[in-house]
């Protein structure tokens, strides 16, 4: 038998003001074992100095008169290439040296293959929590997946580009980045074209995350709009950040947040006291890469007021125990820099006192709480959560240790609760504009399963 002969693949990058972070995913694809037979960088409008960046490393521009989104510009880019593949890439995404040569074996090899998508590496760029956090919530997700996927991902996907003409590419009516990409995948899916999630193709992800662009991402660019894609499509996989699992922790998250308002409500502020401790003690991590001396000031001020507020509250409901032990909290994180380039054995004998301050400080935490069966609920609840997720936990505790793992916890917990309320704001937003006629964005039309390429 003869061996499967590779398609050529032509490499597309959606650019807008990222010259930083394009040169280096530029200088990973440079690096490939097997090149592609052309890199198309589209220019979304940037004013900085992205085009020269892509000119300099041989790459074909195409620059956009003004901002559309990601969805047009690899659009654009795709109508120009001339490769049997199209891999799309996002700006910020370095590839390994055998990427591009996987993806081309893949195809030759599997002609009846329609598409094939990746994942983040477990190594992010990045050195911050968020970053950290983030990127390998990501991987965590894809890795856990079914091979057999139904959606499709931009950030590190190939297509068949008469796979992709035929279902007519990304949907423009997204003018910003939000869920193109899965939409695009929900026609492939319901076309009967089949994505592959190749677990072993992975890419570094270079983006630095902040809280506020966590959430703002989560809800408004993903969360919302990708509700509003389910109730049209009439289609839930069970798969990726929706699988059952998932939407019963946002369920329990709803519960968790009611038990502790009720409780809230019956004890005034008595049970907030131990409830805010117990919090701060569990982000240990997280407030030491915020209380770091390269870190903003405005960073460390909001540090300072947080622990103030919480040792006020102590104070007022005398819960002294609680001072001394916030107030070494400080001493704790601020010098923690200290001892982060030191041998690996001076590391762990610091590590080894700070493990039993925390254990003693959350044993301290619950001594406050009240003996009462709702906080039992409450507790039982969170334990529920937890034990749900916590592969996930003991994944976070793997890669980067177990301080990192805890202060996780209370930020994939906020990450239920308000995929829940993106989810309650998609669907209002859904039947409002069903009542007014109109569909948000429009629909494609999807070929049916007889109508598509054989």
């Amino acid at each position: 038998m003869a061996p499967a002969v590779a398609p050529s693949i032509s490499v597309i990058i959606p650019v807008f003001n990222a010259e930083q972070d394009l040169g280096s995913a530029l200088r990973s694809l440079a690096l490939s074992i097997e090149l592609p037979i052309e890199c198309i960088v589209v220019d979304d409008g940037s004013t900085d100095g992205s085009a020269e960046v892509a000119r300099k490393f041989g790459a074909t521009v195409i620059s956009m008169e003004k901002r559309g989104g990601p969805a047009i510009a690899r659009n654009r880019g795709a109508s120009g290439a001339s490769g049997d593949i199209l891999f799309f890439l996002d700006s910020d995404v370095c590839v390994r040296p055998e990427t591009v040569q996987r993806i081309a074996s893949a195809f030759a090899n599997d002609l009846g293959l329609s598409a094939l998508i990746g994942s983040y590496d477990d190594d992010p760029h990045r050195q911050d929590f968020i970053s950290q956090y983030r990127n390998l919530m990501h991987h965590y997700v894809h890795q856990s997946g079914q091979e057999a996927a139904s959606t499709f991902w931009s950030g590190c996907g190939a297509i068949r580009r008469q796979v992709f003409e035929e279902i007519s590419g990304f949907d423009e009516s997204y003018g910003r980045p939000a869920i193109e990409d899965i939409e695009l995948g929900y026609r492939l899916h319901q076309s009967k074209h089949r994505v592959l999630l190749d677990h072993d193709l992975t890419v570094k992800h270079l983006k630095r995350w902040t809280f506020w662009t966590l959430i703002k991402t989560d809800i408004f660019d993903r969360g919302i709009p990708w509700t509003e894609l389910i109730l049209r499509a009439r289609c839930m996989p069970n798969d990726l950040n929706i699988q059952l699992s998932q939407r019963v922790s946002v369920a329990l998250a709803f519960l968790l947040v009611a038990v502790t308002t009720v409780a809230a409500i019956q004890w005034r502020g008595y049970v907030l006291t131990p409830l805010f401790a117990l919090l701060f003690f569990l982000l240990a991590r997280f407030w030491a890469d915020s209380s770091s001396p390269v870190r903003s000031r405005s960073a460390v001020i909001i540090l300072l007021l947080v622990v103030l507020v919480i040792i006020l509250l102590a104070a007022v409901h005398h819960m002294f125990g609680l001072i001394p032990l916030l107030v070494l909290s400080q001493l704790l994180l601020f010098s923690r820099h200290r001892y982060e380039g030191k041998s690996l054995q001076k590391r762990r004998l610091v590590r080894i006192p700070v493990l039993f301050y925390l254990v003693f400080s959350v044993l301290t935490c619950f001594y406050y709480f009240p003996s009462n069966a709702l906080l039992l609920t409450l507790f039982a609840v969170a334990a529920t959560l937890g034990l749900l997720n916590s592969q996930f936990y003991l994944f976070l505790a793997e890669k980067r240790g177990m301080f990192f793992a805890l202060a996780a916890i209370p930020f994939h917990m906020l990450y239920h609760f308000y995929n829940g309320l993106s989810f309650l704001a998609g669907t209002a937003r859904f039947w409002i504009n069903e009542g007014l006629g109109r569909s948000a964005p429009a629909e494609k039309v999807v070929p049916q399963s007889g109508e598509r390429h054989k």
